[in-house]
């Protein structure tokens, strides 16, 4: 009933189909009690030798008459039924999907893939269930039985009907103790699928270096105990579902016993005639389904408590950012301030005193060791976090009054892990607006200098790319990512060390081409090699989370501090490797 009571919500919206679902199966259950009422009188006419040709070609036609119109109404509460249960399915998937995507980082360090994944399959495929084969069980076995019950009772003997209930109450005990087990073993057994799902996932994902480290022996292995664990929990859930069956029929069998052995009895005492037995037992027959659905019906609402139970907790998970979507303030590009006193992550502080300011239209490059906080700099821009005390600011309003959606539509982002989805070149480029025209597509791929590489492949621009780029070399993936970002035009570009994998020729080309691209729009380039940021108009040098250095690389090589001289060093290899 918990379950229930969660999904009122849904019962409530699919309302319609499931009076007129639950109406039909009423009407088969009563449908149902006619066919053994008329071989019973049949019987009974054979019996008393009464039994005239018209009399059986009507009690025939009323058998066929009910048939077809069970029939009919069978499709009627399927078609409503199952409809509705599907699209309970349908509405979840996209409830979670919406969900994760509104989820900040956070989220998607405490969940892994695989348990999302398990949480969109399995878990709503067993709350479908409920929604569909539960309900049907339910009402249908409820109904039945009631209908099946009160007809013995008042038709044939209350007697007869009272002894062959006897064995039901210790049904019900045997059935609510393995109900338990079932829950429990069930959950135990979902949250082990989920952990496979993380195996085959990071195994498929990291395959690379995997083969790269020979360590594919150790995977396998590894798989198999996993899978060996998750076989383990479904095979003692089963041992508990299995057990159902066999214990209702153990009742059923003594209620069958009772049947026979007080209603032959009642039949030499004429309390009933031998037609009213038949009668009886073919109910009695008819009250096997109602039990069995019971059982069925326990089963599955265990699971999908346990499943809704699972699907509840992710939604009810909120972002740590706040999207503020009801916010009225007009987002323009304009002067960008960083006045950050302390970014906490993970209860360490991550940045401090980071204060500068960056004009419309400007360049900023952000270079420093690795781990100094470059990276994070730009989340906070991005709000994937928020500053834990001070501020960062956009045309003099603090960029979390604005709404999330618009802040990000301002901005064009290329990571340092490039994301390249398992489609085609063409579709990766212009992902963020698929109507862009082809030519527009080859723009982007000119800027970034990548058009030649991209002709020369066989199928061109219709090359598929595989999951996460696969096909592509480092280069490659990153300046399809740039023109990815390109074609959009943002007002504000962030490269977040996107040049690593291209060499200096192609670093100068696509520098350049931004230069004369973007000239009156915001530029960020985070970089280890410091050639890519000496035309920015302010480069800061982070370590450690603050700022060490900042100027424009005149000034800075002024300084003759750690960007000098890193500088410097990397001028002399880039010197040498040229001599080579």
């Amino acid at each position: 009933m918990n379950l229930i009571k969660k999904l009122s919500w849904f019962l409530k919206l699919e309302k319609k189909q499931y009076i007129i679902a639950i109406s039909s199966l009423i009407l088969v259950s009563i449908l149902n009690l006619i066919p053994p009422k008329i071989i019973g009188i049949v019987i009974d006419g054979i019996t008393d030798g009464n039994l005239t040709d018209s009399q059986l070609l009507i009690d025939v036609f009323v058998l066929l008459l009910s048939a077809l119109a069970m029939y009919f109404l069978r499709y009627i509460w399927r078609v409503n039924l199952f409809g509705s249960s599907s699209r309970l399915g349908k509405i979840l998937r996209y409830k979670l999907y919406s969900h994760f995507t509104k989820m900040s980082p956070s989220f998607y360090q405490k969940y892994r893939t695989g348990d999302l994944m398990a949480h969109a399959t399995n878990d709503i495929n067993a709350v479908t269930q409920t929604a569909g084969a539960g309900v049907m069980s339910a009402v249908d076995a409820t109904i039945t039985a009631f209908v099946t019950l009160l007809t013995m009772f008042i038709s044939i003997s209350w007697e007869l009907t009272l002894l062959v209930l006897i064995p039901l109450p210790f049904l019900s005990f045997a059935t609510n103790r393995l109900g338990k087990k079932i829950h429990l073993s069930f959950k135990e057994s979902q949250n082990s699928f989920s952990e496979l799902n993380n195996n085959v996932q990071e195994s498929v994902t990291g395959i690379k270096v995997t083969k790269a480290f020979n360590y594919g022996k150790q995977e396998v292995e590894k798989f198999k105990q996993t899978n060996d664990k998750t076989y383990a929990k479904n095979l003692k859930t089963m041992r508990y579902d299995v057990l159902f069956d066999p214990a209702i029929l153990v009742f059923i069998g003594l209620c069958y016993l009772i049947s026979l052995t007080m209603g032959g009895y009642f039949v030499s005492v004429d309390k009933i005639t031998i037609g009213n037995l038949v009668t009886f037992i073919t109910y009695l027959d008819m009250l096997v389904w109602p039990l069995l659905a019971m059982g069925y019906l326990f089963n599955i609402i265990q699971r999908g408590n346990a499943s809704y139970g699972r699907i509840e907790k992710l939604l009810n998970e909120e972002s740590d950012v706040d999207s503020n979507e009801n916010s009225n303030l007009t987002i323009a590009n304009g002067k960008l301030e960083y006045n950050i006193e302390e970014f906490i992550y993970e209860d360490v502080t991550t940045l401090a005193n980071i204060n500068f300011s960056l004009e419309k239209g400007a360049t900023l490059g952000i270079v420093g060791p690795t781990g100094s906080g470059k990276t994070s700099l730009l989340k906070l821009l991005l709000r994937e976090r928020d500053v834990s005390k001070g501020n960062i600011s956009l045309n003099n309003h603090n960029i979390n009054d604005y709404k999330l959606s618009d802040l990000r539509s301002l901005i064009g982002y290329v990571p340092q892990d490039q994301i390249l989805f398992s489609a085609s070149i063409r579709d990766n480029v212009k992902f963020a607006n698929p109507d862009l025209s082809d030519e527009e597509v080859a723009e982007a791929t000119r800027w970034s200098g990548v058009y030649r590489d991209i002709i020369s492949m066989p199928a061109t621009f219709d090359t598929i790319v595989g999951e996460r780029g696969v096909v592509l070399s480092g280069g490659q993936k990153q300046r399809i990512a740039i023109s990815r970002a390109l074609i959009t035009n943002p007002e504000i570009l962030i490269l977040d060390d996107s040049l690593s994998a291209v060499d200096a020729k192609t670093e100068d080309l696509i520098l350049n081409n931004l230069r004369t691209l973007r000239e009156g729009k915001t530029n960020i380039i985070t970089a280890h090699r410091l050639s890519a940021v000496v035309h920015a108009d302010l480069i800061i040098v982070m370590d450690k989370g603050t700022i060490l250095e900042k100027g424009n690389h005149n000034q800075l090589l002024a300084n003759n501090g750690w960007y000098a001289k890193t500088y410097h060093k990397q001028q002399i290899e880039q010197t040498l490797e040229g001599e080579e």
